[in-house]
């Protein structure tokens, strides 16, 4: 069992391995994983597996930091040390988080993810009408990627026209070799963009959230607006994130209800479980499947000393099938409660589009129920080898009328 190299897209290329992550929530709950001849910065790290364990670190910023800890210069959340920890809103501790986060929010309000319902319904409605006579077809690029693809365009004032090419770049990104999250060149291309983007937000505001960002002043904050950079950093992130994780969210449910056809027959006939089902399949996916923390102080945890400046990673795609916490936790269950799972993360850092995505996936469910009475495969699907954000790639289906 120790032969999985986690720091490896291509360990991920057939889903994610939950067998491995059984064997270390049993044996290894804090498993040293040597470095490999690909592993970032050529270090070794820990790798927290259970429920418990991973749930006490996200909201244990003190001695688990999103920037850095020890004496180490750089940081972040990936295994890969990146400069941009400790400005970046992911990659921050308070207070410079509290800040980064007060003024964010400032532009991505309740009211303003609301506005958005009535469009996204429209918006799916077409993209559904597309599919609806075809024989078979890729739910992946027909679906599942476009809708949350145009909804981070209309929230941040993207022109639609460029998202096709914006879409590719993240694309290419995560598909890369580098033993990065996303790839760096990819990165640069995308702050290229945003510096553009920003400016014209700046000379001309519109009615989108990126440019109430970027006018968002907070006077009680010593640095009251957020600097070129931080909407830089903040596109970046939120771009990406918005655009692939709900992606991946809706073509692993689509899955998951081919896998599970009563369970899809069982939300047509009882819309009110959409509530649950919706946080099921956010359990069920988990697309981002972990997050790294550096070590500020050195701490013991299950026999072991973990010393200041280690990494630490921690799986909640593996605390999300702890056995520990779920009953059955292999079972889909649309009707699960309580459903405490990590999908959106803890503490502060509690995933800030988690209304987007919520809204998102309930609106393409009930367009798919309106429409249809289940799915099934009609092609072998294809996933993302990507450590951190794992989804199909290609999930051809045939809808059942």
């Amino acid at each position: 069992m120790d032969g999985v190299d986690l720091s490896d897209g291509q360990s991920f290329r057939n889903g994610f391995p939950h067998e491995f992550f059984r064997w270390l929530r049993d044996e290894r709950p804090a498993y040293w994983h040597e470095p490999t001849s690909i592993t970032p910065d050529g270090e070794g790290f820990w790798v927290l597996s259970r429920y418990a364990d991973i749930a006490a670190t996200i909201r244990n910023h003190t001695v688990f930091s999103s920037a850095r800890g020890g004496t180490r210069e750089n940081g972040g959340t990936a295994i890969k040390d990146e400069r941009s920890a400790g400005d970046m809103l992911n990659q921050a501790d308070n207070p410079h988080h509290r800040r980064l986060r007060d003024l964010v929010q400032k532009g991505f309000t309740t009211r303003a993810i609301g506005k958005l319902e009535s469009e996204l319904r429209a918006r799916t409605d077409v993209l559904l009408d597309a599919v609806a006579d075809a024989p078979s077809f890729d739910c992946v690029q027909s679906i599942a990627r476009e809708l949350p693809l145009q909804a981070i365009c209309i929230l941040l004032g993207v022109p639609q026209s460029d998202r096709d090419e914006l879409a590719r770049l993240v694309d290419l990104g995560i598909e890369n070799n580098t033993g990065d999250v996303i790839s760096h060149d990819m990165l640069r291309a995308l702050a290229k963009y945003a510096h553009n983007l920003i400016d014209e937000k700046r000379r001309n505001p519109t009615d989108d959230i990126l440019s109430a960002i970027v006018h968002a002043t907070i006077p009680e904050y010593e640095k009251s607006k957020l600097s070129d950079r931080e909407l830089r950093l903040f596109f970046n992130l939120l771009f990406p994130a918005g655009a692939e994780t709900t992606r991946s969210a809706i073509a692993g449910a689509i899955k998951a209800f081919i896998d599970h056809p009563q369970a899809f027959e069982a939300l047509r006939q009882d819309p009110t479980l959409m509530g649950t089902a919706i946080e099921e399949i956010v359990r069920w996916t988990t697309p981002s499947i972990y997050k790294r923390r550096t070590a500020t102080c050195d701490t013991q945890l299950h026999g072991h000393t973990i010393r200041a400046g280690d990494k630490v990673t921690y799986w909640e795609m593996s605390a999300n099938r702890d056995e520990r916490e779920f009953a059955a936790p292999f079972d889909f269950n649309i009707a699960r409660s309580p459903n405490r799972h990590l999908g959106f993360g803890a503490g502060i850092h509690f995933c800030l589009g988690s209304q987007l995505a919520r809204l998102e996936i309930r609106v393409v469910l009930e367009g798919l129920m309106k429409r249809f009475r289940g799915f099934e495969l009609a092609g072998e699907p294809a996933w993302m080898p990507n450590n951190r954000l794992l989804g199909f790639k290609f999930l051809p289906v045939r809808a059942i009328t």
